[in-house]
């Protein structure tokens, strides 16, 4: 694939304002869909050859556009590339037509091992030149560019070399992908490392930013948490708008895991989003 620095020809189409895809909204979604305008879904939820959740996903397919958020691609571990999970995204991605696939900046295992976690990497150039080399490998395989996401953390690594943005930025540039930017989880590293969010906005260049997500977390003792199970904060919001004001029109949904309230509540909170947008894209335009 080849560099391209014109945001144009980078982004593929902005599909609105979603949500993520889950379980106990099945029948609601289909029956009152609201303002949802696409879905994005876990992809190894449907990466199987059949049965229900395939069928579930067929009825989505007609009704919304669908982005495919994986979990297990672990592309920062030293184990190989898993062929058997890239030929089984591959075939879910024929078989959906996704408007694109991504999955998170991190490790998840090595040495045969799941650790079931989203693990950080040191931000160091031997770990960039190693993820750039993987990511291609990937779009390759796919013969799409991915979207990689910032994870939240909770430790830092003493040989890092880069900030985490300046790290992201250079994956992305490098090996030719997109970014899905997790405001929450900006907003959660920046307060358990000490860094400044604006920093790291200002940090990413726009031209490769794809999709936000906006989440909710928990407050531990000391750190914030990533949880998932909670409504967008304020803080998180206020973070939200400052990356409309730097990246503009950018595909938004609010992510969901636990603590699942009804519909009605997620779709208050994405009219939410919408609308606080609104008036810097209006006044963008």
């Amino acid at each position: 694939m080849t560099t391209e620095t014109n945001s144009s020809k980078l982004k593929l189409p902005c599909l609105g304002y979603g949500l993520g895809l889950r379980v106990e909204y099945y029948e609601a979604l289909l029956e009152n869909p609201g303002q949802v305008e696409w879905l994005e879904v876990v992809s190894e939820n449907y990466m199987i050859p059949g049965g229900r959740p395939l069928a579930w996903l067929e009825k989505f397919r007609e009704r919304f556009p669908l982005a495919l958020h994986g979990v297990s691609m672990s592309i920062g571990s030293t184990d190989p590339l898993d062929q058997g999970y890239l030929g089984r995204l591959a075939e879910l991605a024929r078989r959906v037509e996704p408007a694109w696939i991504s999955d998170h900046l991190c490790w998840a295992g090595v040495q045969g091992v799941n650790l079931h976690d989203l693990m950080p990497l040191p931000y160091t150039e031997e770990a960039l030149a190693h993820v750039v080399e993987r990511v291609r490998r990937v779009q390759d395989r796919l013969g799409r560019r991915i979207l990689l996401e910032n994870v939240s953390s909770y430790i830092s690594f003493a040989d890092s070399q880069l900030t985490e943005w300046q790290f992201l930025a250079a994956v992305a540039e490098r090996a030719d992908c997109l970014i899905l930017l997790d405001i929450n989880n900006i907003h959660v590293s920046a307060h358990n490392h000490g860094f400044s969010p604006l920093d790291y906005l200002d940090g990413i260049p726009a031209a490769r930013v794809q999709q936000f997500h906006l989440a909710g977390h928990e407050h531990g003792e000391h750190l914030l948490i990533d949880t998932h199970d909670a409504p967008v904060v304020d803080a998180v919001w206020d973070l939200y708008l400052e990356a409309v004001r730097r990246y503009g029109t950018v595909s938004t949904m609010i992510e969901r895991d636990d603590h699942m309230p009804p519909l009605a509540e997620l779709l208050a909170e994405l009219e939410h989003a919408r609308l606080l947008a609104m008036p810097l894209l209006q006044a963008a335009a």
